[in-house]
């Protein structure tokens, strides 16, 4: 017997609830258009499931309810009615623990749809702390759908986003839970819904057998065609809500025989779902005046797609350097964050740079810590183990010049650190600036003081001179 099935991918949509400025590559220079919000998401969704006679499944890889301002104010609660107007089918998460456990257990509890997460666990009973799995049903299919919710969540985040919970990379748990889908739930195809990032889940796939279909995030990458692994078809859809993954399948005798993919660019021109439109609003409506405040004007294209340095974190790192009267500072190498084309800057996007919006200190380090702070971080980056991948980008650098070799063993990767125009002193002390928990770790330095100002009000005093320029500046090299 011959079934068709269609599986829709969002990933790393941030909270981006409704049409901003995304980045798209060229033959010539990156260009800058208009894409996303779930309104758009929820037409493209139901036009495929209207085409398809139901035969579709949709799911949500999770970085979803945190990233922006209407987000983060209300700890994720004000997308529930929108996520649930999208009828989604199963999730898995990594920011969404930025509340909390408890508050993402709340936030669960009121979407129509499971979160799933094989690898979550409660320190206090060891029990699972969510299903690790549903099975999905159409008229001649059932489809066991597996949740792999991010593993760094308790090794690299703030303490407080896995306060009583753990988390491991689920490759060990899969087996068994496929076993279980195949042998005792008589599903005919096996999906893992995942959050460990592209690298990670490529080596999972490799390693475990019986995996249909892996549905990919965190690494944000555009996969314009589906890399097979051990049989299995693995996807992952961009971010912001700007792309979505479409997969379509002909299924014989519990197998994959043929499929065909598509990364659907949610563009302007589409058509908004009306219900979504009037819920969107309801999330945005009541800070649209503050956000929508011009702040000030950019000549530098701002963006976060790039691995060792981003023009946007430069403006960051300018911003409380100047604020904090340092040479050198450092921020983390987020992945998130919607484009700001040159011209106005507005309220909103400080607030989609960095959402969380922390105070700003200082600290007072060594040459030599600075050293282990940078190899630690290229480590967590680039390490030839994708398993040992823990973050996001490159550390994000100003006052300080590497030159690095990638593809050296860890701790031997940095040929050449200079900082303050001179070679990097082991033993100086030097004072650097830092977004509070997201810059300089709280292992390295000494004399940490949190300043009486925030990363936005110091963007905001930063932008209030003119206009800024933020251009790459080299600040880490690949030799």
């Amino acid at each position: 017997m011959t079934d068709h099935l269609t599986l829709l991918q969002m990933n790393d949509s941030h909270g981006y609830l409704d049409l901003h400025p995304e980045l798209f590559y060229a033959a010539g220079l990156p260009e800058y258009r208009m894409a996303g919000g779930y309104a758009r998401i929820a037409a493209l969704f139901e036009e495929i499931r209207d085409a398809r006679r139901e035969q579709v499944f949709a799911f949500d890889c999770g970085d979803t309810i945190h990233g922006t301002y209407p987000a983060v104010r209300s700890k994720g609660e004000a997308l529930v009615p929108v996520l649930n107007a999208l009828r989604l089918d199963a999730m898995t998460a990594h920011w969404e623990f930025a509340y909390g456990p408890e508050q993402f257990r709340r936030i669960t509890r009121a979407l129509d749809y499971p979160m799933l997460a094989v690898n979550c666990y409660d320190d206090a009973t060891g029990d699972l702390v969510f299903p690790p799995y549903t099975v999905c049903e159409t008229d001649g299919l059932a489809v066991g759908v597996i949740g792999i919710a991010a593993t760094i969540v308790d090794k690299v985040m703030p303490e407080s986003f896995s306060k009583g919970i753990h988390f491991t990379l689920g490759n060990e748990e899969l087996p068994g839970q496929i076993a279980h889908l195949r042998d005792e739930e008589g599903v005919d195809l096996v999906v893992v819904v995942s959050h460990l990032g592209f690298p990670q889940e490529v080596k999972l796939a490799g390693e475990v057998d019986g995996i249909d279909v892996l549905l990919s995030g965190h690494t944000h990458n555009r996969l314009f065609e589906p890399a097979v692994v051990n049989d299995t078809i693995l996807i992952q859809s961009g971010c912001h809500g700007s792309f979505l993954g479409r997969l379509d399948l002909t299924v014989e005798n519990r197998r994959v025989k043929r499929y065909s993919h598509e990364l659907i660019i949610v563009g302007e021109e589409i058509r908004p779902d009306p219900e979504v439109v009037d819920l969107v609003a309801g999330a945005v409506d009541p800070h649209r005046e503050r956000l929508s405040r011009v702040v000030g004007e950019t000549r530098t294209a701002l963006n976060r797609n790039s691995v060792l340095e981003a023009t946007m974190d430069n403006l960051l790192l300018q911003a409380i350097c100047d604020a904090t009267g340092t040479q050198m500072a450092f921020s983390n190498g987020w992945r998130y964050g919607a484009p700001v084309p040159p011209g106005p800057v507005t309220a909103n996007d400080l607030w989609n740079i960095i959402p969380v919006n922390p105070p700003v200190s200082t600290v007072e380090v060594t040459g030599q810590e600075l050293r282990a702070m940078m190899e630690e971080n290229l480590e967590r980056t680039f390490a030839r183990d994708p398993y040992q991948q823990m973050g996001g980008y490159v550390k994000r650098c100003m006052g300080v010049k590497l030159y690095c070799k990638l593809e050296n063993p860890p701790g031997l990767r940095i040929q050449e650190f200079f900082a303050g125009g001179r070679r990097l002193d082991p033993d100086a002390v030097y004072r650097a600036a830092f977004v509070t928990g997201q810059g300089v770790p709280a292992k390295y330095g000494k004399n940490r003081e949190n300043l009486d100002i925030r990363a936005i009000e110091a963007l905001e005093r930063y932008l209030s001179r003119g206009p800024a320029s933020a251009e790459l500046r080299g600040s880490v090299m690949a030799i």
